[in-house]
């Protein structure tokens, strides 16, 4: 290959810089003004009819109702039914979307105020978890499992202080913690405690009851991890 091309290259690597600055700027100005959220993950795949789509929305109205506000990735599924959820109860809606092929674009419950699109899934990410005082993650498929772990992580590692993880849907969930009380803590890969990191339930008022009692003693701040 030509050291020419390589020189190109180099150039468009750092333009993108800029533009990676510049997705950050945009989602700091408009994030901190939202004030403390909870972030509800989860397939974009089920439809309204869905158990959990509906509980979904029942959850993001219980959270508005005790003052935090909802961010979502601002797509269909239970994304939707969360921004749905805190429009119903007059909370605020926000939406982080992404920029893919085929997308539909942003639901129609994200306040406008609160519509934020990126290119960068990184960057996306950050402000999940910067803005966020706790995540209520619905059963997904690999996005959903990806910022389940990376906050896991997150926490894991002490980049961010401890916040509720709460995950909906015993049934969905349980092989999952399962495998992970069989090989990870079993094998050593995690302390015995790292299971702690996240609490399961079915019913939406338990959820959103774990995030906020969490709070009782503790003011919500954004998590200052990157």
């Amino acid at each position: 290959m030509p050291p020419d091309h390589f020189e190109m290259q180099g150039n468009d690597d750092l333009w993108s810089v800029f533009k990676i600055m510049g997705e950050f700027v945009d989602g700091y100005d408009k994030m901190m003004k939202v004030g403390p959220c909870v972030s509800v993950f989860g397939s974009a795949r089920l439809k309204e009819n869905s158990e959990y789509y509906q509980k979904a929305v029942k959850t993001a109205e219980l959270i508005a109702e005790n003052g935090f506000g909802v961010i979502t990735g601002g797509g269909p599924g239970i994304m939707e039914a969360g921004n749905r959820g805190a429009k119903k109860a007059g909370g605020k809606s926000v939406g982080l979307g992404i920029d893919l092929p085929h997308e539909q674009g942003t639901n129609d419950y994200v306040h406008p105020m609160y519509e934020i699109s990126f290119k960068y899934f990184f960057v996306r990410k950050v402000m999940f978890v910067k803005y966020a005082q706790g995540f209520i993650v619905f059963p997904g498929g690999f996005g959903t499992l990806d910022e389940l772990f990376e906050t896991l992580t997150l926490i894991q590692t002490n980049k961010i202080e401890k916040i509720p993880i709460v995950l909906v849907g015993t049934e969905y969930w349980e092989g999952l913690h399962s495998w992970i009380e069989k090989q990870l803590v079993e094998g050593g890969y995690i302390g015995e405690d790292d299971t702690s990191l996240f609490h399961m339930t079915d019913d939406p008022q338990e959820a959103v009851k774990h995030v906020c009692d969490f709070y009782q003693k503790r003011r919500p701040r954004p998590n200052f991890s990157f």
